[in-house]
């Protein structure tokens, strides 16, 4: 910024595991701005006038003019102003125009999730899987980093101050955007949708700091060879130490990431207790310790999961934070929002506008996953919350191409796959009349186009939806996304784990189960029969009932667990081609 940073921090106010710094009172709330809770950090979202997007932190409130795009980023401007900075990423100190009567010194950096992360090897084998923050994670991290609530009270990390994020509308060809274009393809290939939009850029933006790195401290020293080492050495490994203390570390810390104050007498600042003042800067390989981490996912899981057992309970007319709304499709209730990462959308079953961050695609798109079928893309993971989800590519505008009589093929086709939407109420509607389900959870609508990715075979679900609108006014189903059903990973009642959380059941499919001799052939047969006879009288037939659609569950002493007849507690888990029966005709009189 224009003015020292580090001259009298504002007093900390906790909120969510952020800062505010300064009463609402004196900040500025941009006029026709929305407000947006993304990770639990706060934003004003506005339309910039070149139709991109521009996300202010409470930091930036007080100057948010200073942040619109024509104030940095005109070409004239930023061409002339900027500074490039020493690293291996982009990033640039450049000065806005003169608003207000005032000029703010920002860095601005470009995101590069989605991109391999060029680390030593020495660094690649201890973070093997390490990966880029998404920007919004990066700001959720510097957030917590700077609310400082973990660790010792003593210790203190001082960060550059998050301002926003700026999303350009343009849309780039792949070659621009740095990202591996045949790795994006075989990424795409296998999980449509999931990354983040690939074309799109993300400028995070942050107040300047004054000072020194420690790379340029030792070099205005003259430091040379093991003076130098030690200096640098003992610094960075000071950082390191009190990061760790606070919960967190960063990947690729080095000297250049650590800015200080140089004294005229060649020693560093420190403050009136004796430690030395600094600033942490570089933040897109941020992360939590392996300790905290799980901390903070336990006590994540332990809300989700008190909120998921009442999921229906709240009135769908509560009043919803400004950017999520109640939707109903198809019977069932949602709480709609935006993706703001990806530009999709999502809808999430229930009326518990808590939940709605627990299934942003940046907490499950990329946590390692397990494929659960060797012909659709479905697979299970444990997410960023520690939530086991399910979550299957929709086939919706396909047309099946399935093995079996010529009967039963005939009217997979003329049936076609449903959407996900129908699946959810399929699903509830069946659990409700006792024959039970895995838990639908939630819907995300991809928001990268798929216009040259694949063609709609069948677009009778995207006619016969077409009446069915967003809170927004939008088709529901579109033609030209993808669209991926996110379902509990089940392991136990959700009222039974919110109570007390434990693996008290394991899922076996019954395809699974006889070929372990869980169960015999004979049994599996009944169990399938059963089903087929347990879905008439609702008004369902599966046209394609396979072993592998059935869960089995065995409870924590290994055994089955059973109904109340003494069989098998049997649970679908594939609703992509159930069909609701026409209804009898009424009898002659």
């Amino acid at each position: 910024m224009d003015r020292d940073t580090w001259a009298g921090e504002p007093q900390r106010l906790f909120s969510a595991g952020t800062e505010r710094v300064r009463p609402q009172s004196q900040r500025r709330w941009p006029p026709q701005a929305s407000s947006v809770d993304l990770l639990d950090v706060p934003y004003a979202h506005l339309s910039t006038s070149d139709g991109g997007d521009l996300y202010v932190t409470e930091f930036g409130l007080a100057f948010w003019e200073h942040l619109l795009p024509e104030n940095w980023f005109a070409p004239e401007w930023f061409e002339a102003k900027r500074e490039r900075l020493l690293g291996t990423s982009i990033v640039y100190k450049v000065p806005t125009r003169r608003v207000r009567d005032r000029i703010v010194q920002l860095v601005v950096k470009w995101s590069r999730v989605g991109e391999d992360v060029p680390l030593d090897t020495l660094t690649i084998n201890k973070f093997i899987n390490a990966e880029f923050n998404s920007p919004f994670e990066e700001f959720a991290l510097v957030m917590e980093l700077r609310a400082g609530v973990s660790g010792p009270a003593a210790v203190r990390i001082l960060t550059q101050r998050p301002l926003g994020i700026y999303v350009p509308s343009e849309r780039l060809q792949l070659w621009q955007t740095g990202r591996s274009e045949s790795k994006i393809a075989a990424k795409i290939a296998r999980a449509p949708g999931v990354e983040l939009d690939i074309l799109r850029q993300y400028v995070l933006l942050y107040g300047w700091i004054k000072g020194r790195d420690l790379v340029e401290v030792a070099d205005d020293w003259g430091l040379r060879d093991a003076e130098r080492a030690e200096f640098l050495d003992r610094a960075n490994s000071l950082v390191i130490h009190e990061l760790e203390q606070k919960g967190y570390r960063v990947v690729d810390m080095k000297p250049a990431h650590v800015i200080v104050r140089p004294q005229p007498d060649r020693t560093l600042r420190r403050d009136p207790q004796g430690h030395l003042v600094y600033a942490l800067i570089d933040y897109e390989l941020l992360e939590r310790t392996p300790d905290h981490e799980q901390a903070v996912r336990t006590q994540h899981r332990q809300y989700y999961l008190r909120h998921m057992a009442r999921r229906f309970e709240s009135p769908a007319d509560q009043a919803l934070p400004a950017h999520l709304k109640p939707a109903q499709v198809l019977g069932v209730d949602y709480i709609f929002g935006h993706a703001e990462s990806t530009g999709g959308s999502l809808w999430v079953v229930g009326n518990d506008p808590a939940l709605f961050n627990f299934f942003l695609p940046e907490r499950w798109r990329r946590t390692p996953k397990r494929a659960l079928s060797a012909s659709q893309q479905a697979f299970h993971t444990r997410t960023k919350d520690s939530i086991n989800l399910v979550w299957k590519v929709s086939r919706v505008g396909d047309v099946p191409a399935l093995d079996g009589p010529e009967e039963l093929v005939r009217a997979q086709v003329e049936h076609g796959y449903n959407s996900p939407f129908e699946e959810f109420a399929y699903a509830l509607e069946l659990s409700r009349a006792g024959l039970p389900t895995v838990y639908p959870r939630a819907i995300y609508m991809t928001g990268r186009k798929t216009d040259t990715l694949r063609t709609v075979a069948d677009p009778r679900r995207y006619a016969a939806l077409e009446q069915v609108r967003t809170p927004e006014g939008r088709p529901t189903l579109r033609r030209n996304h993808d669209y991926i059903a996110i379902w509990g990973f089940w392991n136990g009642p959700d009222e039974l784990l919110a109570a007390k959380d434990g693996q008290y059941y394991r899922a076996v499919n019954a395809e699974q189960a006889t070929r372990d001799r869980l169960i015999t052939r004979v049994m599996l047969e009944e169990l399938l029969e059963s089903v087929r006879d347990r879905l008439a009288p609702l008004g369902f037939a599966d046209l394609n009932l396979q072993a592998d659609h059935l869960l089995l569950s065995f409870g924590p002493d290994d055994a089955l667990v059973t109904d109340s007849a003494g069989r098998p507690e049997v649970r679908l888990c594939n609703l992509e081609l159930l069909r609701r029966l026409p209804p009898p005709a009424p009898a002659p009189s």
